[in-house]
């Protein structure tokens, strides 16, 4: 057997295993959804890339749905590829798997976006959401909104509720 053959190809081996965990690296994101209101359910995260953000039934590069945290809840998404990504959480108080949304289409749950982007009669553009993924250890911080929490009809309940309990 020729031994400096054998050394050679385990140092290819080496090399090319080397080359192929690069390869592999992938990204860790943490993100942190603040201002989640106490009344409970699922909080839903989907991370998009620019082709698939625009487009409100296409599946996320990555998800997660986890018990809502009242005031703060983590999410951390393992093996993402490194990239330009947008993040659309909502927090889906009643559990039923949808944004609820009244009749002319507001959101009626807390919802949030990378970047905090607020949206404008629809929701922000992808450029207005859009942030680097490196690998190794990312972070993202949002706060939830919501369109419901001042409006007269919540202010409303609120008071009728509040005369209730006296």
């Amino acid at each position: 057997m020729n031994w400096s053959r054998v050394l050679a190809l385990v140092s290819l081996a080496g090399i090319l295993a080397a080359g192929s965990a690069v390869s592999a690296a992938a990204a860790e994101l943490t993100i942190r959804v603040e201002n989640v209101l106490p009344s409970g359910g699922i909080l839903r995260l989907g991370l998009y890339d620019a082709a698939r953000y625009p487009d409100d039934n296409s599946k996320p590069i990555a998800s997660a749905d986890v018990s809502a945290v009242p005031g703060e809840t983590v999410v951390t998404l393992h093996a993402v590829p490194a990239g330009t990504y947008a993040i659309q959480t909502f927090q889906d108080v009643n559990a039923n798997d949808k944004m609820d949304t009244s009749w002319l289409g507001l959101p009626l749950e807390p919802f949030g976006f990378s970047l905090d982007a607020k949206p404008f009669l629809s929701k922000p553009s992808f450029n207005d959401v859009k942030f680097i993924l490196a690998d190794g250890e990312n972070s993202q911080v949002i706060h939830l909104q919501n369109t419901t929490t001042n409006s007269p009809s919540n202010k409303a309940r609120d008071a009728i509720r509040a005369r209730q309990r006296q």
